[in-house]
């Protein structure tokens, strides 16, 4: 959708593609700076259409709510009575909240009344130390119970199931994150679900202590359910998603009621030094979501971590509360802390700056009044731009990115689908398949190698690795499957991985196994 936004080729028929459409735009609060740029000029042109658009966040920003509103409402915003009216969208803090736009332009509150279960989550912090979690997790796993450990990086997804493994057995840790084969994605989140899922839906529950160590893959989407989560510290409205993994079905005995020691919903707070002056996150935490947002998130919480006078995170009705505190410019969290967050403001403004400056460059023009023409509206545009790796990395700031599809080489050299792949719905194995280098493959051979594709880390988006990369993966070029009849395959960058299932690649050495996924290291 935000290729309508782009000036490219085609564009016109990007703009009828939604035309007569609904649009439903989910999870409105993981947009950056960049992104929402686009957003917001689709919005303009889809309110100018008049086609209804229906955005959804349990944990959307006030100011952003408006910008929003102001979007679609787009030139009919001067119709509306009075810009009040516009400002009171950024003022309102009810949960939940329905927010519309009349086809005047007339913003329109409405509040609900929220369902009538609630939860209580008590916070605390501990200590960003895995002998800290491994002896905290045996003490609070004594009686049973299903625990979520969230990370913000894949690597500390890896370290933390590792730790814990070694305190707990291979069979009662689970791993989840994005740097899964594509196949082997859809089975982790399907066993999630099928073990940690609602009442009535889940099956096999354990009874066994059991831990979860996933990435942001378990941050929304996915309807699971755990008895204590364990998060990095993040923005504050990520925060909130992550909570909304826990307690989040009422359970009887039938549905193997939470052991006694995790009635009581409980979320611990890592990842960051605590005993510092200023709460100082880890570096991979940083890299990933900036220092601004993670210290206006611990100003947020930190009167629920008060000792002796905190109280509980009442959900739904903290929401709405929280994520304006981290939101907004105002003052947050002791004076002490001021310098410090004073500089992570700066570097943040000069990022959102950067992003919203680059993003425009190729962004359409705002729509025009009816009757105007088209005439020139892609000029001096990005060219033909499409959904490909190259072409999205255009609407979102991100490293451009490798995908490979995986496969096994064998020590003679020959290729094969990788060897833990199920049967298909038909019973036909799909499993070490021999790819031949010499013929398409059979379709259902091709399709089964298709489905192990692979996004590769960041390590792989810096430019000099990655054409390294690519010259490297290229050395595996197999010409029969250049050609018009090989659907799946045709185009592909393979990768390799041997018996054991390591390879090497621009000076990292990689590891696959099915339970953990992709592994990069140093060579």
């Amino acid at each position: 959708m935000l290729f309508a936004g782009l000036k490219s080729r085609h564009l016109a028929m990007r703009h009828l593609a939604v035309a007569g459409k609904v649009v439903v735009i989910d999870e409105a609060h993981a947009y950056d700076t960049y992104m929402s740029v686009y957003l917001d000029r689709v919005l303009s042109w889809l309110g100018a259409y008049r086609v209804p658009v229906v955005v959804l966040s349990a944990t959307l920003p006030a100011g952003r709510r408006r910008e929003l509103v102001e979007a679609y409402a787009g030139g009919k915003a001067g119709a509306a009575r009075s810009a009040a009216e516009f400002e009171a969208v950024g003022e309102a803090r009810a949960y939940p909240l329905l927010t519309a736009v009349t086809p005047g332009g007339e913003p329109v509150l409405r509040s609900p009344e929220a369902s009538a279960r609630g939860t209580d989550v008590i916070l605390e912090r501990i200590d960003d130390s895995l002998d800290a979690l491994v002896d905290r997790l045996t003490d609070e796993l004594d009686g049973g119970g299903c625990v979520l450990v969230v990370r913000n990086t894949v690597r500390r997804v890896l370290e933390t199931a590792q730790a814990l493994r070694a305190r707990f057995g291979d069979e009662n840790v689970t791993v989840a994150h994005s740097c899964f084969i594509d196949v082997d994605r859809a089975a982790k989140d399907a066993d999630l679900l099928k073990r940690f899922g609602p009442p009535g839906k889940a099956e096999n529950r354990p009874a066994e202590p059991h831990i979860v160590v996933a990435s942001q893959v378990a941050e929304q989407s996915l309807d699971v359910d755990f008895d204590l989560l364990v998060t990095d510290l993040c923005p504050v409205d990520l925060l909130l998603q992550r909570m909304g993994r826990l307690h989040r079905h009422q359970r009887g005995e039938r549905q193997h009621e939470r052991p006694e020691r995790l009635r009581r919903a409980r979320c611990l707070v890592t990842g960051v030094d605590w005993t510092a002056d200023v709460p100082a996150p880890v570096r991979g935490s940083v890299a990933v979501y900036g220092a601004h947002m993670l210290l206006r998130s611990a100003a947020a919480l930190l009167p629920h971590f008060e000792e002796g006078h905190s109280r509980p995170v009442r959900l739904p009705e903290d929401i709405s509360p929280l994520v304006q505190t981290a939101y907004t410019d105002g003052p947050a969290g002791p004076e002490s802390w001021a310098p410090a967050m004073a500089e992570a403001f700066e570097q943040y403004e000069r990022h959102c700056a950067d992003q919203a400056g680059r993003a425009a460059v190729f962004r359409l023009e705002e729509a025009g009044r009816d009757g105007k023409p088209l005439f020139g509206w892609v000029a001096a545009g990005v060219g033909d731009a499409d959904d490909t790796r190259t072409g999205r990395a255009q609407v979102r700031d991100s490293r451009e990115s490798l995908e490979v599809v995986v496969v096994q080489q064998r020590a003679d050299g020959s290729l094969t689908t990788v060897p833990w792949l199920a049967p298909d719905r038909h019973g036909n194995r799909l499993a070490g398949l021999e790819l031949s280098r010499d013929q398409v493959p059979p379709t259902r051979t091709a399709r089964a190698a298709a489905s192990c594709g692979l996004r590769l880390p960041i390590q792989f988006s810096y430019a000099e690795v990655m054409d390294r990369a690519i010259e490297e993966l290229e050395g595996l070029y197999v010409p029969a499957w250049q050609v018009k009849d090989s659907h799946w395959l045709s185009g592909q960058l393979i990768l390799a991985l041997d018996e054991d299932c390591q390879t090497r690649l621009a000076g990292f050495s990689l590891r696959y196994s099915e339970s953990d996924g992709l592994e990069v290291t140093s060579a």
